[in-house]
């Protein structure tokens, strides 16, 4: 079973030093995604925006500029406010949005609780799925799972 931390918040979409508009977003880990989160933006369109990016980056954001390329994420204070900023670029455009740190953070602390940094790899299942892909492998009849090596190249079954 896997677990979901989510957070709605709203974000403000910055348009100019003096104005930004409101965005309503959700923030999604999942165990079974342990490095990445989800944020998902209500525009105003159709369909939601969706990003995902690595965790990691959003915890250091949160105390210094980090990132580059597609998304960066930095604090900034702003009219006595903590904000994390995050700097979005795609072929469609670009956003520059901002949420309080205090809410992104309560959030972040949730998710390492759940999955505790360095420990992401045991979320994978990568062990489950090894297990259940040499179960499929075919065998000989001496119960080896190398039947294909030794009948395509005996040499390399002697």
């Amino acid at each position: 079973m896997h677990t979901v931390v989510e957070r709605e918040l709203e974000l403000g979409l910055v348009l100019s030093p003096e104005r930004s508009i409101p965005v309503p977003a959700r923030l999604t880990y999942r165990t079974d995604d342990p490095y990445a989160v989800h944020v998902t933006f209500h525009v105003g369109s159709d369909e939601p925006v969706h990003w995902t990016f690595a965790r990691e980056l959003l915890v250091e954001g949160v105390f210094r500029p980090c990132g580059q390329g597609d998304v960066r994420v930095w604090p900034m204070k702003s009219a006595g406010r903590s904000l994390v900023c995050m700097a979005l670029t795609s072929p469609d455009g670009d956003a520059l949005l901002e949420a309080s740190a205090a809410a992104v953070s309560a959030w972040l602390e949730r998710t390492l609780r759940v999955v505790p940094p360095g420990s992401e790899q045991g979320h994978l299942g990568i062990d489950k799925g090894l297990s259940e892909l040499l179960a499929m492998a075919p065998r000989d009849e001496a119960g080896r799972g190398d039947a294909w090596v030794s009948e395509e190249f005996p040499e390399a079954g002697a």
